[in-house]
């Protein structure tokens, strides 16, 4: 009996992108085995009900098999790496296989990462460890169950080959998907290089395939640079309001879908710092959580400069100009609900800043500080019900005097206190991926054990929601936790 082909692929972009690709192939771990999988991105991507099972899952994923219509491509791209113009950089241990399509007809390329070398490698050698595949693959699945765009982790196949970084360490590859890996460094790529026919080309096919609305418009170059100053911002908003740090926000990692990409060294906030610099590579603090949102409108001019091809200066100026307003605006409306607050009034900027004072003040936690709002009662003046919020703060005394003020906002709201709490709990994780998780999960799968690197994938599948048996993935970080540094080889 014929077994049905697990992946039905395609590859638009090699077909209609063929200048900015180059054919290769992966290098196959030695030893290698499937080590997990994601089920909700295996679901997003229209696979069968139990496609982990499948042999061709894991020699497709390993590198071994190419599925039929499957092209393997790395992509060439420049960037801006630390404000630094580097003309090129490319796929160096990415390769891609082709483009699956799901049920409902979106498209998505799976990327095979730690595949092996690629004319883009440099001085690299092309390969991933298990350490850096578990942080993304974890990372990956962690913010996409927060509703934070992002690119999707399929799976992670390890293996008993020895990789040399600082250390030795045991070599994996990872399954990365997105509807497309395309970043502001792409255009860089071919506008420095004054490849106009090329960079048009590439112009055209991000709007046919991501933002065809855009031929309705009587700009569409204009409304493809608007669109992606607008998920530009609403993202970054989402990093703010989440605790998220992405540590490498380098003009090669941004994707022109507002996508989340290259999970390196990142960090989600254990105590509030605004100043937290999650990449030790960071001298400078140029990444600093604080920083993300000016280095988004930097990034974003520089690749309005690229659209100075079609643009003029004042279109690209205003363009940029909607970018501040968007990001405050999402990033209010999420601040609102994780306030617990029907709307938002002028006053509430202040009580906001405030509460993030004194958070930063008594390095409160900033998950958990949110979090346990939802036990405040606008009747409970004593703060009876508020034991554990009030431990987050080493002096309680500003915290209490702005409980105060908060209550009474609350009681000019409409909201019972339950319809208050389900909406703030939509919004305040208990659960996110702290970097000593990660650490602990990383140490006992080096081990040989997985068993805490799928509990937490599955408790990070749910963040919003009290799970059995998973109290210590929602504690405060340990002092030793917080001091973990992570470089970009993680």
């Amino acid at each position: 009996m014929m077994i049905p082909t697990l992946f039905k692929l395609t590859s638009s972009i090699s077909e209609q992108l063929p200048f900015a690709v180059t054919p290769v192939k992966p290098t196959p771990l030695r030893d290698s085995f499937l080590l997990t999988y994601s089920r909700s991105c295996g679901d997003l991507l229209g696979l069968p009900a139990n496609f982990w099972q499948s042999p061709e899952f894991k020699t497709v994923l390993a590198g071994e098999k190419l599925p039929k219509g499957g092209v393997y491509t790395a992509q060439v791209y420049a960037g801006h790496q630390f404000g630094q113009f580097v003309p090129q950089l490319g796929d160096g241990r990415a390769i891609s296989i082709g483009e699956i399509s799901n049920h409902v007809g979106e498209s998505y390329e799976i990327q095979l990462k730690g595949s092996g070398l690629t004319p883009y490698s440099r001085m690299g050698d092309g390969r991933a460890v298990l350490r850096s595949c578990i942080r993304e693959f974890l990372a990956s699945e962690a913010m996409a169950a927060l509703n934070i765009p992002t690119t999707r982790a399929l799976s992670i196949v390890g293996s008993n080959e020895e990789v040399y970084r600082e250390r030795v360490e045991q070599g994996a590859m990872m399954a990365r998907v997105a509807q497309s890996h395309i970043r502001f460094g792409h255009f860089e790529y071919w506008f420095h290089r004054n490849k106009i026919p090329e960079l048009t080309h590439l112009a055209n096919y991000c709007i046919e395939q991501f933002y065809p609305e855009a031929n309705t418009q009587e700009l569409p170059y204009l409304y493809l640079f608007e669109q992606i100053v607008q998920r530009t911002a609403t993202l970054i908003a989402q990093w703010q309001a989440h605790g998220f740090a992405h540590g490498v926000m380098n003009t090669d990692n941004m994707s022109i879908l507002g996508l989340t990409i290259d999970y390196g060294p990142f960090g989600f906030l254990d105590d509030y710092n605004p100043g937290f610099i999650c990449n030790h590579s960071d001298s400078s603090g140029r990444y600093a959580f604080e920083e993300q949102p000016s280095i988004g409108l930097w990034n974003l001019n520089a690749l309005g400069l690229t659209f100075s091809t079609w643009l003029s200066v004042q279109q690209i100026t205003t363009a940029l100009k909607a970018y501040e307003p968007a990001l405050v605006k999402r990033y209010l409306s999420i601040m609102r609900q994780k306030l617990g607050l029907a709307n938002w009034q002028a006053s509430d900027q202040q009580l906001l800043g405030q509460l993030l004072a004194i958070m930063a003040e008594q390095k409160a936690d900033y998950t958990l500080t949110f979090r346990l709002l939802n036990s405040v009662d606008v009747d409970d003046v004593n703060n009876a019900n508020c034991d554990a919020l009030l431990q987050l703060f080493r002096c309680q005394k500003d915290i209490k005097k702005w409980l105060v003020t908060y209550r009474a906002r609350l009681q000019e709201d409409a909201l019972r206190k339950d319809e208050r709490v389900k909406e703030q709990n939509k919004v305040n994780a208990l659960y996110v991926l702290r970097n000593y998780l990660a650490e602990l999960a990383i140490k006992e799968a080096e081990s040989g054990c997985y068993h805490t690197l799928e509990k937490l994938h599955s408790v990070l599948s749910t963040p919003f929601t009290w799970q059995r048996d998973s109290e210590l993935f929602a504690e405060k970080a340990p002092n030793w936790g917080k001091k973990l540094e992570v470089s970009c080889s993680s």
